[in-house]
């Protein structure tokens, strides 16, 4: 997409995508099937899944179970890789691939320090060497587009975002995510985007722009400024996956499609519950909806600390959902109550 020019599609190897709006990864805990596929539903073109070790051996972990499985996502479906072996790498593309990986992306923008920590992540930006072998070990590979997440570089005197930029370019990267920000301003700051608008004046592959996007207003001005083909939205998709629809509207037409009733997202809520319960069984359903309970509440509440507070304690699975139901049909009774 160029500043003024109406949208155009983006392609990914042999995928054409509906819209330039994607679901930021890795966010490990949060990006998981059920979150996936509610975020696919409010028009996200893609969601990638939580980030995966490349290291195979540790795929027979519960928790790496889960995030290898796909069953009933839209396509294309998004395995996200972390490591810094490259041959380890094309390996765990290889069996991602044959899982029913249909895009393979390389997480080089994870600042995490247990990831860093590994030489792994955003940590790999300080070895342009390692970056090429990894990059072109792993396209040739796969049959299936390789995309890649990075940062802006290792630190504000290391913005070396244009060159790896080139670099992945240049050995085949299908597609590009860029988060506004160094490894070590971690999310601090405000994320910044002449970086991007420079990385994408150098590439001619697709440039998703990613950090801080959290309005279909702020999605708008990000793709004019850094002529980026695309945004990558994050932290705004917590308690709020309809931000999709939101911000799709405004990139068509710069017209907000009609506000959801409260009626309405009561529902969503209410089935995004149910999904994680069915995803990951009660006694861990109850717990990964906790924090989207909270985030819920943080969005659409006026007064969340008290409903919070009694979502949170909730004891299992039928008294999560009793009182999430009391909750929120109290809040659509409040919007339908006279003045």
């Amino acid at each position: 997409m160029r500043a003024g020019a109406e949208a155009v599609q983006v392609h990914i190897g042999p995928y054409a995508l509906d819209t330039p709006v994607v679901l930021a990864a890795p966010m490990a805990g949060v990006t998981d099937r059920p979150f996936r596929m509610l975020c696919r539903r409010f028009g996200a073109a893609l969601a990638a899944a939580e980030m995966l070790t490349a290291d195979r051996r540790l795929w027979h972990t519960p928790k790496s179970r889960q995030r290898l499985n796909h069953e009933g996502e839209t396509e294309p479906r998004v395995v996200q890789l972390a490591g810094a072996d490259p041959e380890v790498l094309a390996a765990a593309a290889r069996a991602s691939v044959a899982l029913g990986a249909q895009i393979i992306d390389l997480n080089m923008g994870c600042p995490a320090k247990k990831v860093c920590g590994r030489s792994c992540g955003s940590a790999l930006l300080a070895d342009e060497a390692l970056v090429a072998r990894i990059l072109e070990t792993v396209v040739r590979a796969v049959a299936v587009p390789v995309t890649l997440k990075i940062r802006t570089g290792w630190d504000r005197e290391h913005r070396n975002g244009v060159k790896i930029a080139c670099l992945a370019e240049q050995c085949g990267i299908a597609a590009l995510a860029v988060h506004g920000r160094t490894r070590a301003d971690f999310f601090a700051g405000d994320a910044e985007y002449l970086t991007i608008r420079d990385i994408k004046s150098h590439v001619a592959i697709p440039v998703f722009a990613n950090g801080d996007i959290d309005t279909p207003q702020k999605a708008r001005a990000v793709l004019d400024f850094t002529g980026a083909d695309g945004v990558m939205i994050g932290r705004a998709s917590h308690g709020s996956p309809w931000i999709f629809r939101a911000v799709n509207a405004h990139l068509r037409n710069r017209f907000a499609k009609p506000t959801l009733q409260r009626g309405e997202l009561r529902d969503i809520i209410l089935g995004h519950l149910d999904s994680l319960y069915s995803f990951y069984g009660e006694e861990t359903g109850v717990r990964i909806a906790r924090k989207h309970l909270g985030w819920y509440c943080q969005q659409l509440l006026d007064s969340p600390a008290q409903v919070r507070r009694d979502l949170m304690e909730a004891p299992d699975a039928a008294v999560q959902v009793a009182r999430a139901h009391k909750h929120f049909d109290d809040w659509v009774s409040t919007a339908a109550a006279p003045a």
